[in-house]
């Protein structure tokens, strides 16, 4: 069973900066991408930034330029520096992690608040 544990979501204001982690666990194996995603209420979730297991990495256009997406030391870890944020990033944050043929896993999902 595979495991997705995600931190470090919460308020802040405009401008700031927030770090998202993501580890993942269980039995996974050829990895070939960790990704986050965001979702607000009554709208489609969408890729946020994405990661290949070449390091190649992908970004939404609204947040090219202030979100950068990292692997970590450990093993199936990712995280999501997040800088200058703006309102209409408050969101659901989820990471997502794909391996193998066709297995695809989520995490239970961070809220980030940004609000004066």
């Amino acid at each position: 069973q595979v495991q997705l544990v995600e931190s470090g979501g919460g308020l802040v204001q405009p401008g700031g900066s927030l770090r998202l982690s993501c580890a993942a666990s269980g039995t996974i194996s050829s990895v070939h991408h960790m990704a986050w995603y965001r979702q607000t209420p009554g709208k489609q979730r969408e890729l946020v930034a994405s990661i290949t297991s070449g390091g190649s990495t992908d970004y939404a256009d609204s947040v090219k330029g202030r979100f950068t997406i990292s692997s970590g030391n450990a093993k199936n870890t990712v995280y999501l520096q997040m800088n200058s944020l703006k309102p209409e990033d408050t969101a659901v944050y989820y990471c997502n992690v794909g391996w193998g043929l066709l297995s695809n896993a989520w995490g239970q999902g961070t809220l980030v608040t940004v609000s004066s």
